[in-house]
């Protein structure tokens, strides 16, 4: 299909993920269907087949984070990954796994942490919460797991650091099977406390050797 779209429609596309990512990453907007909307329409077009698919806007983000805050944006998400794993230690009863914008490095200051925890009950979660003293309300959301099959899930937010932490909480068998990425509609990528160590590590070794070859090119 953008072979046909020629070189025109090629660029509206790109310049409607750019600027979807460019609303994400300046207003805090996580949902990518709204940003694709707004863009869209700032942009003036309502051409659907112009209309770039969530991956490219993924990118895009990413690309956003490195040219316009590369240095903000690694300290703001060595911040948020640190405060995840203060979470999941804080939940590791029911085996907290990192979803979302913090494991992927397209998350920005405005961004949540999000997890999924597993237990026979969200009442287990939420009295866990209550035993060490932590504010939290309970919601519900549906995630899809085939274009026609969408569960709902109890989900606890509540606050880590000074950050907001939103918690799916799955039945315990839930763990088997993740749902779909609204990214890429594959199913979603989690990690552990100890991925998250490893990922943590790695983040600070890179920024570490960045500023290296920065002073070196001075």
């Amino acid at each position: 299909m953008s072979k046909r779209m020629g070189p025109r429609g090629e660029h509206l596309r790109r310049a409607v993920a750019q600027e979807a990512a460019r609303i994400m990453a300046e207003h805090g907007i996580d949902d990518y269907g709204l940003a694709k909307r707004k863009a869209a329409e700032r942009l003036g077009t309502t051409d659907i087949a112009v209309l770039p698919k969530n991956a490219e806007i993924e990118a895009a983000l990413a690309e956003h984070h490195r040219l316009f805050d590369s240095g903000t944006h690694s300290s703001i998400l060595s911040d948020l990954r640190r405060t995840a794993l203060q979470a999941m230690r804080l939940l590791k009863k029911f085996e907290p796994r990192l979803v979302g914008p913090v494991l992927s490095g397209t998350a920005s200051s405005h961004s949540e942490v999000n997890l999924h925890l597993f237990a026979e009950s969200p009442e287990s979660v939420t009295l866990h919460l209550m035993e060490n003293s932590v504010p939290h309300h309970v919601a519900e959301r549906r995630l899809r797991y085939e274009p026609d099959r969408l569960v709902p899930y109890p989900v606890i937010r509540f606050v880590a650091g000074n950050r907001p932490i939103d918690a799916v909480v799955f039945p315990l068998n839930g763990i088997r099977q993740s749902p779909s990425s609204p990214v890429d509609g594959k199913p979603m990528r989690r990690v552990d406390s100890d991925e998250l160590e490893t990922l943590i590590a790695e983040q600070h070794n890179e920024a570490r050797l960045e500023r290296m070859l920065n002073n070196l090119a001075r």
